[in-house]
């Protein structure tokens, strides 16, 4: 198959599914190796952005998708319904962090972390699609396990759990210090 035909398959796939779509599918489809795919979709990338399309196709860790641009957010609002907004909590957003990093992991964990319950954020951001389960600890009661989804990674803008920015351990440190003396306040120690 020509380059074009394949890159015509590839873009059909991406429409069609509307999700991401794992590289070894597309490469299966394609008849190609996952690197060869990989390549000619990233050069799929490269000419929608040289050619300022409306489209734009995404990597999500190992899969594609294809979706429209942020700038024509404004122009797709007056045509389509408008898509749900949510914002989440300072304690959403921590619960979230602590998913993010700590995954896979179970509610007791990040509660211990947290030092409260935290049954209310976890199961907005399961609602949300933020996180989900990813699987069941081998422990009495078989705690579900919590991870992030490719939701979370694409509302965030980042392409892997790896872009995530890490911590050095003095700020580490700091964050640990600031928490301990807001617990000795909040005890009236």
């Amino acid at each position: 198959m020509e380059l074009q035909k394949i890159e015509a398959a590839i873009e059909a796939i991406l429409f069609t599914m509307g999700e991401a779509v794992e590289v070894e599918k597309i490469a299966i489809a394609i008849e190609h190796d996952k690197d060869t795919t990989r390549k000619i979709i990233r050069n799929m990338m490269d000419k929608y952005n040289a050619e300022d399309r409306g489209i734009r196709v995404i990597e999500l860790e190992d899969s594609f998708q294809l979706c429209s641009k942020t700038e024509y957010y404004d122009v797709l609002i007056k045509v389509a319904k408008q898509p749900k907004k949510y914002s989440l909590t300072d304690v959403q957003l921590e619960v979230l962090s602590i998913t993010a990093y700590k995954q896979p992991i179970t509610r007791a964990e990040i509660e211990k972390i947290r030092g409260v319950n935290s049954d209310h954020a976890i199961n907005k951001l399961v609602e949300y699609g933020l996180i989900k389960e990813v699987g069941r600890l081998n422990a009495p009661g078989r705690p579900m396990l919590f991870g992030t989804t490719e939701d979370f990674l694409r509302n965030f803008g980042v392409t892997s759990l790896e872009d995530l920015p890490s911590l050095s351990a003095t700020e580490i440190a700091d964050f640990e210090a600031e928490a301990e003396e807001e617990v000795q306040i909040r005890l009236g120690v």
